[in-house]
């Protein structure tokens, strides 16, 4: 165990697994990501396979991606000028490992997860949730 990995288990807020779970904390990272997953895009193919989602934050996702290393920009030397992005190796590990995994239980238990979610809505604040 390094001391990085000793000083993670004392402050939980300073750990790789915070990073990790920080991916998620953007609603439009993972959705990028999947959009991702066939293969590169132009930014239009990109907005166009999402859908809802405006060039602004689009931009910005893609700027939070590539920041994390998930993302990779690749200009094309032509005219008009053509931008692609992709998945990195890194990201590429992301989205067949955890999101797919994170999709299968979604699958598995999507309606159960609702239930709950609704069932605390229809329950006011101040009564004891029970099981």
């Amino acid at each position: 165990m390094t001391d990085h990995d000793a000083l993670c288990h004392e402050l939980v807020a300073d750990c790789r697994l915070r990073a990790a779970t920080d991916l998620f904390v953007h609603t439009w990272d993972p959705v990028v990501l999947a959009a991702l997953r066939g293969g590169p895009r132009r930014r239009r193919e990109l907005r166009d396979a999402i859908g809802g989602i405006s060039d602004k934050v689009l931009t910005e996702t893609v700027h939070r991606l590539r920041a994390s290393g998930l993302v990779d920009r690749h200009a094309h030397a032509e005219a008009p000028p053509r931008v692609e992005y992709a998945l990195t190796s890194l990201g590429q590990s992301l989205v067949e490992g955890p999101m797919t995994a994170l999709g299968r239980w979604a699958i598995d238990h999507g309606d159960e997860l609702l239930e709950a979610q609704e069932s605390a809505a229809r329950t006011p604040p101040d009564s004891p949730v029970t099981p």
